[in-house]
């Protein structure tokens, strides 16, 4: 078991090196529909490179360098040849740590939200990147804790925002209390408070209520989370229920937050009739952008982008057709994952090459 001294997990709008991918390919669930899901991660990738370096995980990556040969800044993107069982990088990415002058990544067990699909690959990769010596921290082993990037949201300040319906599935950490369940929390990630929702949950979520399709930390003391304002709506009960709560919380500074309410989109399903987790919180902040989920939505995507305009006033806001991605029952922030700044080695030269 690791020792850190006073570890930090940066806020996602902290100073960042890159964003990492997993590329959809034929041996995922994204096969049926794969020509649609690789033209969106394309469109994601296209707005990154647009002011970063973003990490590609494939298991073939010449396949990927193909698609993306046309993209501007194309010399920006770092392929990593990696076998992968799907794309979810938010969920099984590494977990990037700061203690002192010390940079860490954590690479915790990820099985796949609860054992409900194979992670064989994909639990590898954190571990397998290290090796490749991308990075330009030390690697810890986590993999005695299950634990996802979309679980949890930090402020940088120690305050964690989590679900209690997650952290504390029974297919996870069973073995662990919710009271160790939080001492690893705060001797892993540095949180000196950890708040835990109890309600709030979207319909055809698989990931039993992951923080980042409800609730979103944001600077001075922010947070945008998901109001439905349809009260014949299934989710609206549920939704309500956790606005409430997030009115009676306070940071790790015992300060209260400023709430600020996204839409909830209009009910999308598939095509069996079941309605998909459709979420705007699914947003991905960059250096200089949020990245911003829409679903051809007008009115509603209108409004989400105007509210993050507000919240992130420095930055500029895209938005992403996800109507793809929430076939899958996941969205943008869920396929990507941040490496803070000084995380990265800088010379391309000293990446393992593919």
């Amino acid at each position: 078991m690791f020792s850190l001294s006073s570890p930090v997990m940066p806020a996602e709008w902290e100073p960042q090196d890159a964003v990492m991918l997993a590329w959809p390919h034929r041996d995922t669930d994204w096969r049926y529909m794969l020509n649609e899901a690789q033209a969106c991660f394309k469109e994601v990738a296209r707005a990154i490179v647009r002011e970063m370096p973003l990490i590609i995980i494939a298991p073939d990556a010449n396949d990927v360098r193909r698609q993306l040969q046309d993209l501007d800044h194309s010399d920006r993107i770092i392929y990593q040849e990696i076998a992968t069982n799907d794309t979810w990088a938010r969920d099984f990415g590494p977990i990037s740590i700061i203690d002192g002058n010390e940079r860490f990544m954590l690479d915790f067990k990820f099985n796949a939200w609860g054992m409900k699909f194979a992670a064989c690959h994909d639990n590898l990769i954190c571990h397998k990147m290290f090796e490749n010596g991308i990075f330009n921290a030390q690697a810890i082993n986590c993999q005695d804790f299950v634990l996802e990037g979309g679980s949890i949201e930090s402020d940088g300040r120690g305050t964690i925002l989590t679900t209690s319906q997650c952290l504390l599935s029974p297919n996870r950490n069973r073995h662990l209390s919710k009271q160790q369940i939080e001492d690893v929390l705060k001797s892993k990630l540095g949180a000196k408070k950890v708040l835990w929702l109890n309600s709030g949950e979207l319909c055809g979520d698989d990931t039993d209520a992951h923080i980042d399709t409800l609730a979103r930390l944001a600077p001075a003391n922010t947070i945008l989370y998901v109001k439905c304002e349809n009260s014949s709506d299934e989710q609206h009960a549920s939704l309500l229920r956790m606005e409430q709560e997030l009115k009676a919380m306070t940071n790790a500074q015992g300060e209260a937050f400023h709430l600020v309410p996204l839409p909830c989109p209009a009910p999308i399903h598939d095509e069996a009739g079941n309605r998909l987790p459709a979420t705007y919180a699914n947003f991905l902040i960059t250096n200089s952008q949020v990245l911003v989920p829409v679903y051809d939505q007008p009115e509603n995507d209108e409004l989400a982008l105007e509210t993050v305009s507000q919240v992130f006033p420095d930055r500029h806001v895209v938005g992403i057709n996800c109507n793809a991605l929430i076939q899958q029952h996941g969205s943008l922030h869920c396929i990507t994952m941040q490496i803070p700044q000084d995380f990265l080695r800088t010379r391309k030269q000293e990446y393992k090459k593919t």
